[in-house]
């Protein structure tokens, strides 16, 4: 078992993730490199400055664009959507993912029930794919449909659209306004991998793609090897086959109490930066995050579902589902990552019409950052790279209480 100090664990997990110690990829073709390095790009529809899959990939590529994603999903189909956990996953995994999706449609669950419930939409929105090539759930009306009380859908015709797709038998052709548009999965995906994986290999796979994605895996009962059909008592047995062969190996973080996971093929990672060097493949090719600081994205997965208090001793709730009177920050919080830590947060809203971003709102867990000039210049970096990336004219910082951090940011927006 290897043993590592939180600071190791900290700088792999960002690493692996791309966000330390700088960006190492740029353009599209490194966002399709961040991609995969992520394992699972987590998609969200809301837009108030922009969507946190566009924020999430900003935060590790250099010149990215808002957008990037969807021509490599939608256009070059080197990835696609799916999932009740939506997510952009590769396009040469769907062999294993159509075990999946076949587990679900076979299964006791919601999927299995929503399509022995609605199996005469079901048959008749495969016949209108058929005929129309292109269907969105907005091609149908409600007074034409029978009406559902689910929240993925209240038409019939939604819910059997949905089910098709998560069953695989529809995949996403392109979005609309962040719409799907569905295909039949013969005119989406190439033909080579319209097949499935043997079980053990998927079951094996799985388990990689959880510890891959976390960086540091406990391999729990929330795992997503375990809702994928992966029963825990198989996944134990599996998991220990993996450590004797090396595929996973177990890691002890000093002051974690339980122990974690990681890839084999990642001791060599951790090795380098148990010995305080920073990996080959991992050097920037611009600023570090010393030099400027990074924005993470509200379903960062560093950061997200309480890893940032583990990771960080950082307290980050995304407030956006808070009803405004229990909001502690704001709507749309982001926090700041600065070396290898999180420092800060702050809101802000993009105002279209005027296009102005707008600070709402910078909170500092250190109250001596303020003054701190270091940090002044790292932030006023970060903020000018983000407004590029929003494409932006217009900077209000005047709820940035702290002088030094306010007029290091005007100052660097105006450059």
């Amino acid at each position: 078992m290897l043993t590592i100090t939180m600071e190791t664990a900290r700088r792999f997990i960002l690493g692996k993730q791309g966000l330390w110690p700088g960006r190492r990829w740029s353009g599209i073709t490194g966002a399709e490199q961040a991609m995969r390095a992520i394992e699972y790009l987590q998609l969200d529809p809301l837009q108030i400055i922009a969507r946190s899959h566009d924020i999430t990939l900003y935060s590790r590529v250099l010149d990215y664009t808002p957008g990037m994603w969807e021509d490599l999903a939608y256009q070059q189909r080197k990835f696609f959507d799916w999932g009740g956990w939506l997510a952009a996953r590769p396009m040469d995994e769907l062999p294993h993912w159509r075990v999946i999706m076949r587990r679900e449609r076979d299964g006791n669950g919601r999927i299995g029930s929503m399509g022995r419930e609605h199996a005469a939409a079901i048959v008749e929105m495969r016949a209108i794919l058929r005929e129309r090539g292109t269907v969105t759930n907005r091609d149908f009306t409600m007074a034409t449909r029978k009406r559902t009380e689910n929240y993925r859908g209240r038409k019939d015709s939604a819910l059997a659209l949905y089910y098709l797709w998560r069953t695989g038998e529809v995949m996403t052709h392109h979005r609309e306004r962040f719409e799907r548009v569905y295909a039949l999965t013969e005119t989406v995906a190439p033909a080579h991998l319209i097949r499935e994986s043997a079980e053990d290999e998927v079951d094996r796979f799985v388990i990689m793609k959880d510890i891959s994605f976390a960086g540091l895996a406990r391999l729990n009962r929330v795992a997503d090897s375990f809702l994928r059909g992966v029963p825990f008592d198989t996944m134990k047995s599996i998991r220990e086959a993996m450590l004797a062969d090396g595929a996973i190996v177990a890691v002890q973080v000093e002051g974690w109490k339980h122990v974690h996971y990681a890839l084999g093929s990642d001791t060599a990672l951790l090795d380098d930066l148990s010995a305080g060097r920073v990996p080959d493949r991992w050097k920037p090719l611009d600023t570090t995050t010393t030099d400027e600081v990074v924005f993470l994205a509200p379903l960062d997965p560093v950061s997200a579902r309480g890893r940032a208090k583990v990771l960080f001793g950082f307290d980050y709730v995304w407030e956006v589902y808070k009803p405004e009177h229990l909001r502690k920050f704001g709507y749309y919080t982001l926090p700041i990552l600065w070396g290898d830590r999180l420092v800060a947060r702050f809101d802000s809203r993009f105002d279209r019409p005027t296009s102005t971003f707008i600070i709402l709102g910078l909170w500092l867990e250190d109250q001596t950052l303020g003054s701190d000039a270091a940090f002044a210049a790292a932030f006023a970096r970060g903020l000018a790279r983000f407004v590029r990336f929003l494409g932006t004219s217009t900077l209000d910082t005047a709820a940035i209480r702290e002088p030094l951090l306010r007029q290091h940011a005007d100052a660097a927006h105006a450059y």
